[in-house]
């Protein structure tokens, strides 16, 4: 894998998928592109597009937030905003 400075777009798709896996991310079955990660109180969807990665957030209290971040972004910075949550 690529260093987590590296941004991520010089990393191939299945170091990406390793990524998401070991981030503790699940796959959707019906969308290969989409993912799924849970936390305390809040739970995320991993949309993998085309020149991003786009994050949408829900919030035990109801609250969605829509988030998007370039693949030109670091790997360390991505887990930096993305795990963070909302």
């Amino acid at each position: 894998m690529p260093p987590s400075t590296a941004p991520l777009y010089n990393h191939p798709l299945p170091d990406i998928e390793t990524w998401l896996t070991t981030q503790g991310c699940h796959r959707d079955s019906d969308n290969i592109s989409q993912w799924r990660f849970s936390s305390t109180g809040w739970t995320a969807e991993l949309l993998l597009d085309l020149d991003s990665i786009v994050v949408y957030y829900a919030t035990s209290d109801g609250k969605t937030v829509q988030r998007s971040f370039k693949y030109s972004l670091s790997r360390s910075d991505l887990e930096k905003v993305i795990f963070s949550g909302p």
